[in-house]
């Protein structure tokens, strides 16, 4: 299958006929019997060296089969050989590092900036054990040292939308992998492994399951490098709930059509927002220059349906004066979603980095859903002019 849409359509199902369902189903069991208990040993221990599968699941935290479709799935959309699935993208991403620092001794981390706010404080606090260098994107071959483990890096970026060419930055790292975090383009806009990432980060949460009801991350990358996720996710519990596997799941087919939508509802929005007198500046790669190093349309297949915009009044007012527009953070879902990622998901990382990476402190971030556009243009305008 070669189709964007037919792959998401039918990626993960590839069992159903087999089982005789039409509907994947969701396995809710933790445990599983093993009358033999010497072949459910050696099944045990193939699953613990990270094997995808073995011949008896044995226990949910080791393997579950309604997460293994979501997996097969994604993986068939990014165009790598697995993925492997977490309980969160933050979990995706403790992983990551875990996997290419904790366990290889090189614990020296080159992230470009700017990067999701719980991204940047996790490896700001050191908590995994990791020395970070923060660089932007042209720093990046310059900061690289021999016990650097891994590069990371977010295109588009959250919450400036910036682009960055992903080659450039893999060439840059030479022998270190880059973990990419592809949540905002998703795989029908953006496919990081063709230009050499190693690891190809989402948050499940947002686009991929589309409605806002279930938590996941996921990380899509080669057979070498997925054992050592999963060896981390059963070590350390940080597994997908089969439920929210399901839903997540269930997203893909739809995901195609969502972001079609959505970026045309997104593009339009930019370009009025772009024009309104209450509006100081607006980030979005669609707009003319805002894509200088030529990615949009070379790497980045649509410009995607996030926006960000500055009001010349106050952000917090804007935001209240807003009703089809839904106020809360995370994004991808199939309402709009406005969020002060100074307050609130870049908080943590700290005004003065977020002034140096421009993220100013009135920027707001749009996640634009499935709504008529002008029912969402009559609220933005309405809540502009209250601000």
């Amino acid at each position: 299958m070669s189709g964007m849409r037919t792959r998401a359509v039918h990626g993960g199902r590839h069992d159903l006929s087999d089982i005789g369902v039409h509907a994947p189903p969701i396995d809710l069991s933790t445990t599983y019997p093993i009358p033999d208990q010497d072949s459910g040993g050696v099944a045990l221990g193939e699953l613990a060296d990270g094997a995808e599968r073995a011949a008896s699941p044995v226990y949910a935290r080791l393997h579950n089969p309604t997460t293994a479709r979501f997996e097969q799935a994604l993986a068939e959309l990014e165009g790598t050989e697995q993925a492997v699935a977490f309980a969160s993208g933050m979990a995706a991403l403790t992983a990551v590092v875990q996997a290419s620092c904790g366990m290889t001794g090189h614990r020296h981390v080159v992230a470009a900036r700017p990067l999701y706010g719980g991204s940047d404080h996790l490896l700001t606090t050191g908590l995994l054990g990791t020395d970070t260098d923060f660089v932007d994107p042209a720093g990046v071959a310059a900061a690289i040292r021999p016990d650097t483990g891994l590069v990371v890096l977010e295109t588009p970026a959250n919450p400036t939308l910036d682009v960055v060419d992903i080659a450039a930055v893999v060439r840059a790292a030479g022998d270190v992998p880059v973990v990419v975090d592809n949540t905002f383009a998703t795989p029908v806009l953006q496919n990081p492994a063709d230009h050499g990432a190693a690891y190809v980060l989402h948050s499940g949460t947002k686009y991929l399951g589309g409605h806002g009801d279930a938590l996941g991350g996921v990380v899509a990358c080669s057979v070498e490098r997925a054992a050592p996720l999963r060896q981390l996710r059963i070590l350390t519990g940080a597994v997908l709930h089969p439920l929210s596997a399901y839903l997540l799941h269930r997203g893909l087919p739809t995901l195609p059509l969502r972001i079609d939508a959505a970026q045309r509802t997104a593009a339009e929005l930019a370009r009025r927002l772009a024009a309104h007198p209450r509006v100081c500046s607006v980030r979005y790669p669609g707009l003319a220059g805002q894509n200088d190093a030529g990615v949009l349309g070379r790497q980045l297949r649509g410009p995607g349906a996030m926006l960000a915009f500055e009001p010349d009044g106050d952000p917090h007012t804007v935001v209240r004066a807003l009703d089809v527009v839904t106020p809360a953070v995370s994004l991808g879902s199939v309402d709009t979603l406005i969020e002060h990622p100074a307050a609130l998901t870049h908080r943590l990382v700290g005004e003065d980095v977020l002034a140096a990476t421009g993220v100013s402190a009135s920027l707001l971030r749009l996640s634009v859903g499935l709504e008529d556009v002008d029912d969402l243009w009559d609220d933005l305008d309405k809540a502009l002019r209250a601000g």
